[in-house]
């Protein structure tokens, strides 16, 4: 569902790639060093081909801000799991916009990745009678009949990266808003192939899930890959299902490092598998095969800066989607017209940026862990 990029748009992405070719250039030389700078530029498109509308260009006037603070509203935040870093984020932006907007959120739930558990927990938030729910659908086929429970019960919906089977925006719902999880895809295939100049075998441990983001990255750094590094081989797949998701990934990438005694890099759907993957590697004791992933996550940041396997990511900004979410959810209030699909650019992450990296991604200082890790 994600359009085909250039070799243009690929490189000015990567912020440190190397362009392949038949004169291939030397992964260390001056000129991989000097590649293209961070692009704002967005690779996704909408769970219904949308283009992205930038985060930027939504917007609240003071006028507006006022209306909404005397509507007295109310908001639930309805997630798929939580705990993890991501989530944390989410949570977090949401929460200072709403503060900003006068509206009190009433309701925070984790359905633990479970659909049944999710339909529950959005059952029992309409008995509180919210005016806008942001969620993020374990399933989107699952969940939305309860998801239209609250369409018609007149809550404002807005999602987070995807949104329930069948359903029209702008009609039964708001906006969605996502990373761009394709470039984030593309990102970590770029430091791979870096990190293996240019030739290797890899495994890739995906999400076995009907998960439209997710899906975006696998796609992303297998296109990638396979199309502008010919001499890196993918020699296995395996998908994981959750919730236990470091775990699974853990048994998937030690299967894949015995059955495979030269592998030389893996690659994780997000930064939870990853810490799974990390400790399949050291356990197996090969501490020669590397890794890349998605999502700023602490351990796995706190793995970077020490340069310990994973060598880069790319990141979401979940702090700036949150935000971005709340002042969206005040468009439905207010009955303005909102852009179907909302999306901020991925970020690149390596431990040479690791700390600044933390403080834009999560809008505090980095945690003293990860600062020691650093030094």
């Amino acid at each position: 569902m994600s359009r085909p990029i250039t070799r243009r748009q690929f490189s000015a992405l990567a912020m440190a790639a190397v362009a392949v070719s038949s004169a291939r250039v030397s992964f260390g030389s001056a000129a991989a060093q000097e590649a293209t700078p961070a692009t704002e530029q967005v690779f996704s498109t909408g769970p219904y081909g949308e283009e992205p509308t930038p985060a930027s260009e939504v917007t609240l006037t003071d006028a507006e801000l006022e209306q909404i603070r005397g509507m007295g509203a109310k908001a639930a935040i309805v997630m798929h799991y939580g705990g993890n870093d991501w989530s944390v984020a989410q949570i977090a932006g949401l929460k200072s916009q709403f503060e900003q907007m006068g509206i009190e959120v009433i309701a925070e739930t984790d359905a633990g990745f479970q659909p049944e558990t999710q339909v529950s927990d959005i059952e029992t938030t309409l008995a509180r009678q919210p005016n806008i729910i942001v969620s993020i659908p374990t399933d989107p086929v699952a969940t939305a009949g309860a998801y239209h429970q609250a369409a018609e019960q007149g809550v404002k919906l807005v999602f987070m990266d995807n949104v329930p089977e069948g359903f029209e925006q702008g009609t039964d719902y708001v906006s969605v808003v996502s990373a761009d999880n394709y470039g984030n895809g593309i990102v970590s295939a770029n430091i791979m192939a870096e990190n293996l100049g240019g030739e290797g075998k890899i495994g890739l441990v995906y999400h076995a899930a009907d998960f439209f983001v997710t899906k975006q990255r696998y796609d992303a750094f297998k296109k990638t890959i396979q199309e502008e590094y010919p001499d890196i081989e993918i020699v296995e797949e395996q998908g994981i299902a959750g919730p236990d998701f470091a775990g699974q990934a853990e048994g998937a990438a030690s299967a894949m490092l015995t059955k495979h005694a030269d592998l030389n890099g893996l690659w994780a759907v997000w930064d939870v598998p990853a810490e799974g993957v990390v400790n399949a590697i050291r356990s197996s004791g090969r501490d020669d095969v590397i890794v890349t992933t998605i999502d700023l996550g602490q351990n796995v940041a706190v793995a970077m800066a020490q340069g310990e396997i994973i060598r880069g990511l790319g990141a979401q900004r979940p702090f700036d989607q949150g935000v971005t979410e709340a002042k969206l959810a005040g468009y439905g209030l207010l009955g303005k017209p909102a852009p179907a699909y909302v999306a901020l650019p991925a970020l690149r992450v390596t431990e040479d940026n690791v700390l600044e990296a933390w403080t834009q991604v999560y809008h505090q200082d980095p945690p003293e862990a990860l600062v020691e890790a650093a030094k």
